[in-house]
């Protein structure tokens, strides 16, 4: 799934991505393929969308749309 970075707060290791399906997704820094733990907001980026810890669906294999043909 292909999508757009909402917010990333990089002191507290979380942020949302906005899929092409409309529907935001939670992501822990741990989700970024590359292992650096920080993303830009607005960055476009490829995701998978997996069974969470809270119970709702959050986003990982977070990448930048460049890294993923």
């Amino acid at each position: 799934m292909t999508g757009t970075v909402l917010e990333f707060d990089e002191a507290r290791g979380f942020g949302t991505i906005r899929g092409g399906d409309g529907a935001d997704h939670f992501f822990h820094c741990t989700a970024i393929v590359d292992g650096s733990r920080r993303i830009d907001v607005g960055a476009a980026v490829h995701f998978d969308v997996v069974a969470g810890h809270l119970g709702r669906w959050e986003a990982t294999a977070v990448s930048p749309v460049a890294d993923r043909p």
